[in-house]
């Protein structure tokens, strides 16, 4: 099954706006939708189940506002639900959007079969995150409908694959929805994932640069001074090999040239104890994130300048590799 009619229909761009921890929040997840792709939010955005139902509110009557409006579907939105025993507020999170019948539930750190059929219950769609083949197996096991392929220069936590091996390996026996993540950042970008095989490409960093954002000022200008060899795959800050800003590491105290230690056990510690202590540093709060794709991202546009720049681009590489394909055949003559 590929991506499903329901959702292509109301798409004018192959994307999702991935979701990003403490960026991604109501202002941005509802400006992505109005402009015609997926916008998503961590439940842990939300910081309290109170909040998270709130802003599930927001979001569906959002959506019923803008179908009367214009009269057309809206492309859904999507709640990211981290499904690991470190999470004890996983059952809260799932209910509620049970409840309000969440259209795409992206989940990490684990496939579940028995939240997935909570989900297909209601009608909703499960898309998973996988960084090589075994958890794109494990998931596609559990049944859910989509894998996110997180190839090598994703931002947040990362896969360290190629994207081309990655694809190729999943295609090769899944045939259900496939999202591409990996420093995809320009509409020919876009173009390229669906060439390889995926469905959706899966954007991050790019979307942090914008006015709707809740990332910092400081955040996003670090970005538009970052390129790739700025980036560093690390697992030093939360236990889990991720890509932060070089910069932003070394403002936290943390030298990558150092002999490292044993990775923290979990994301609230860090190598440097002292620095910590003295600034008050959390990961991703304070440590930021980003993937290699910066290089490409030089200005902080609205969601709406982001979308048509995108979709103008993804039109441009489309026509260009049909005139490829047109030059190739009568070589080939």
């Amino acid at each position: 099954m590929p991506l499903p009619d329901k959702i292509r229909e109301t798409l004018r761009l192959p994307v999702i706006a991935a979701p990003m921890f403490l960026a991604s929040g109501l202002k941005l997840v509802s400006a992505c939708c109005r402009e015609g792709i997926i916008g998503t939010f961590p439940a842990k955005n939300a910081r309290t189940a109170k909040r998270l139902e709130s802003w599930l509110i927001k979001l569906t009557e959002n959506h019923k506002i803008m179908r009367s409006r214009t009269g057309q579907n809206i492309p859904p939105f999507g709640v990211n639900l981290i499904v690991h025993r470190s999470n004890v507020n996983l059952k809260k999170e799932l209910s509620l959007c049970v409840k309000y019948k969440v259209p795409i539930i992206i989940t990490s750190l684990g496939a579940v079969p028995e939240l997935v059929n909570e989900v297909h219950a209601y009608g909703g769609l499960i898309f998973h995150d996988v960084i090589n083949t075994r958890h794109a197996k494990k998931a596609s096991d559990a049944g859910v409908d989509g894998l996110i392929a997180v190839s090598t220069g994703a931002g947040g936590h990362t896969g360290l694959t190629s994207p081309f091996a990655l694809v190729n390996e999943i295609r090769s026996w899944f045939d259900g929805t496939l999202i591409l993540a990996g420093a995809i950042s320009t509409g020919a970008d876009i173009a390229a994932a669906q060439t390889l095989g995926a469905d959706l490409a899966y954007l991050g960093t790019r979307f942090i640069a914008t006015k709707e954002c809740e990332a910092v000022a400081a955040y996003k200008s670090m970005i538009l001074d970052s390129v790739a060899a700025d980036v560093a795959t690390t697992d030093i800050v939360s236990g889990i090999t991720a890509n932060f800003m070089l910069q932003s590491l070394e403002n936290a105290g943390i030298d990558l040239r150092e002999p490292e230690a044993k990775a923290p056990k979990t994301q609230h510690e860090f190598k440097n104890k002292k620095k910590q202590k003295e600034y008050n540093l959390k990961p991703w709060r304070d440590i930021w994130s980003a993937g290699h794709g910066v290089g490409s991202i030089n200005d902080i546009p609205t969601v709406s300048e982001l979308v048509d720049r995108l979709r103008n681009e993804y039109i441009q590489a489309c026509l260009g590799q049909q005139k490829n394909l047109v030059s190739l055949k009568n070589t080939c003559l």
